[in-house]
């Protein structure tokens, strides 16, 4: 019972987040299409929403359920001899840590610097240079990939590190490409409709 309980929680915890950071990413794309401060703003807090209501809880939960499964099942630090359980605690924890610095504490700044400019009411030379910067927005388009690689490891539990290691330079790969791509489709210098 202990484990069926532990997987749910596990399960509960991935679907969280996965939903938390797809909202995260669509209402990112949204603020990039407006360049009106209260459409904009309100995607922003939208972003905030998502994280601190749906992708922190759903990453808590993994957190606690997943050490417990690897203390419990997998006999602690044995999961170093576990590629696909390597692999997933690795690419949790750098998701963990960067997920919770560089994107959240980006996103926290856009958001009290688009207020400032809602005050101003225009937008300021420090919004935009903020909405501009590249390893905030490369780690943000970095998340649903690596998201994605670690469920497949979860799902498929590969006996060599090849799955883990393909898969981090395609994450890394398509954080690349939306990070180019994303902001010429829409951008957030131009007057938007």
């Amino acid at each position: 019972m202990e484990y069926l309980l532990l997987k749910y929680f596990h399960i509960l915890g991935a679907v969280l987040m996965g939903a938390g950071l797809i909202g995260v990413w669509l209402t990112d794309l949204r603020s990039r299409q407006h360049r009106d401060l209260i459409r904009f703003s309100e995607a922003v807090r939208y972003i905030a929403v998502f994280y601190d209501g749906i992708v922190v809880p759903g990453a808590i939960i993994l957190l606690v359920s997943g050490t417990w499964f690897t203390v419990q099942f997998y006999g602690g630090w044995d999961f170093l001899k576990v590629p696909w359980l390597g692999g997933m605690i690795i690419l949790f924890a750098f998701e963990f840590i960067e997920g919770n610095t560089i994107t959240r504490l980006y996103f926290m700044k856009l958001m009290r610097i688009t207020k400032v400019a809602l005050d101003k009411g225009e937008v300021t030379l420090e919004l935009e240079t903020e909405r501009a910067k590249l390893i905030p927005t490369f780690t943000h388009y970095l998340d649903l990939p690596m998201l994605f690689l670690i469920i497949a490891l979860g799902a498929l539990k590969p006996t060599t590190c090849s799955v883990f290691l393909y898969g981090t330079a395609i994450s890394v790969l398509v954080a690349t490409v939306f990070t180019v791509v994303v902001p010429r489709m829409y951008p957030w210098g131009a007057k938007s409709v």
